[in-house]
């Protein structure tokens, strides 16, 4: 339990550093100078960790996986130290300023990141059969609702008192320094308590053109994605160039893959339909987390005219609920050996909260919005760990590191991409319903948002009605075609094959 307790913490701190920085930015931009950057420190994050996690799947099924996880924790902690000492010493050679510096030096936070959260339930998988899986894959969808929520909060924290805890240090960088002690736990845990976790056979050479050109289609997709739309449009050649480039290098990517040997990813795994539905419902509902964090604190300060603390309390509820469905999802999965119905029954009251989000009047009341915020997350909890489970319940032994990192991998583009998509929509939402000077003003765009449009979010609690008006006009079309991605995801998920959970992690047969 020891080891298990180490892999939770480690996948706490890659899942808390996606939200952590947000509230940490303002003061980050007043001292390191670069408000025409700042979007970069979470894209940076973001685009690493994303890129990575396909590989850190196949090293792990090359190599011991707690020397990977070992790897990518202490590229983690390294790239946090040097987070914290952004700007510290001026500009520096090939660095640049202090937010260049920053920006690099959160692309290797992301390199770790990466292996965090693609090792926490390759590792599990390892330590116990599916039929007991599901209760322990439970509690990491917990910690990731857990620490998505509480990031925000935390960061706000030590940016405000930081500087009271430790005299002389900027609270900002707390926001990094304190991933230090509680990784360095993790590595304790985790080099004392954890088995080597070894292949059975002995590892291919690693084929390095697989890699390179996986990395060079994907980090322009997210890039792509993840540029600000108001300034690089859909048609842009700046965005335009980097999708195109993306898909070029993707579709040699499977080409190569198809050919070599020791491919990236096992392309026979598409073969299986388990694999293949799971991750397209992944897909699909990989943006319907990040879809109510992202938009709903925009509807409580613009239409119900909350302050930004207000509203990043009601998130809690949220949070609650993911904890709730996910620890219950599986538990009820381990005790009674079916995971299919907990999977629709979650996607059947996630599309209920959604629903209820999507017809809030005006007039709606602050209670309301939490009891719609506790139904989603009771509907999410059960997504992220119990398709995993599908899938690493359908797969043989050899081939886990891949396939779970795979289900990752689309988890994580369906969110990047549905997070773009539909910034635009609430870009365009607002071009329509309000005069261009309003909708220009980027400056209280939340920075996950503001990688995509910017759009003004009220200081105040005093709100104009046309503002209102046209913030509840276009966060409803957002909860609206949340809603069509989620019944897709539902779709999708009644053609899921569901297999009896095995209770061991020997061999298993083709499935048909």
């Amino acid at each position: 339990m020891l080891t298990f307790a180490g892999i939770l913490l480690a996948m706490f701190l890659g899942s808390l550093d996606q939200t952590i920085v947000s509230t940490a930015l303002p003061r980050i931009v007043a001292d390191l100078h670069g408000l025409d950057r700042f979007t970069w420190v979470a894209t940076a994050y973001l685009v690493a960790s994303t890129a990575l996690v396909p590989i850190y799947g196949k090293l792990a099924d090359m190599y011991s996986r707690r020397r990977i996880e070992v790897v990518a924790v202490s590229v983690f902690l390294v790239g946090s130290m040097l987070c914290g000492l952004a700007g510290e010493f001026g500009t520096l050679p090939l660095l640049g300023d202090g937010m260049t510096q920053l920006i690099v030096f959160r692309a290797v936070q992301g390199f770790g990141g990466a292996g965090l959260f693609a090792m926490a339930f390759i590792i599990i998988a390892d330590l116990f059969p599916p039929a007991e899986r599901g209760k322990y894959q439970g509690f990491v969808g917990a910690v990731f609702g857990t620490s998505s929520v509480l990031g925000p909060f935390l960061g706000g924290f030590l940016t405000d008192q930081g500087t009271n805890l430790i005299p002389g240090v900027a609270g900002w960088r707390l926001v990094f320094y304190v991933n230090l002690p509680l990784g360095l736990l993790a590595l304790w845990f985790i080099l004392t308590q954890m088995p080597a976790l070894k292949p059975r056979t002995t590892p291919k050479p690693l084929d390095v053109l697989s890699i390179v050109l996986l990395l060079l289609g994907l980090i322009p997709l997210v890039v792509g994605l993840q540029l600000n739309k108001a300034e690089y449009g859909w048609t842009s050649p700046v965005t335009l160039g980097l999708l195109g480039g993306a898909v070029v290098s993707l579709v040699l990517f499977v080409r190569r893959s198809l050919r070599s040997d020791n491919p990236i990813l096992d392309f026979s795994l598409f073969e299986n339909p388990v694999f293949r539905s799971a991750n397209a419902a992944l897909f699909l509902l990989g943006g319907a987390f990040l879809g109510i964090i992202i938009f709903e604190p925009l509807f409580m300060v613009n239409v119900l005219g909350t302050t930004a603390t207000k509203a990043g309390i009601s998130l809690i509820p949220l949070s609650m609920g993911v904890v709730t469905g996910s620890l219950l999802a599986g538990q009820m999965v381990s005790r009674f050996g079916h995971y299919k119905r907990w999977m629709l029954g979650g996607l059947v009251v996630l599309l209920g909260g959604l629903s209820l989000l999507a017809s809030m009047p005006i007039t709606v009341s602050y209670g309301q919005v939490l009891s719609y915020l506790l139904l989603c997350g009771l509907g999410l909890g059960p997504t992220m760990p119990l398709y995993t489970l599908a899938i690493q319940n359908a797969i043989e032994p050899h081939l886990m590191g891949q396939a779970t990192s795979a289900s990752q991998f689309f988890r994580q583009i369906g969110g990047a991409v549905t997070a773009s998509v539909l910034g635009t929509v609430l870009t365009l939402t607002l071009a329509g319903s309000l005069p261009a000077s309003a909708v220009a003003g980027g400056d209280a765009a939340p920075p996950v948002v503001a990688e995509g449009p910017a759009v003004p979010a009220a200081a105040t609690g005093e709100v104009s009605p046309e503002l209102r008006a046209a913030f509840s006009k276009a966060i409803s079309r957002i909860y609206f075609l949340n809603i069509f991605l989620v019944a897709g995801g539902l779709i999708i998920t009644l053609f899921v094959p569901e297999r009896p959970l095995r209770k061991s992690n020997e061999a298993i047969p083709p499935v048909e």
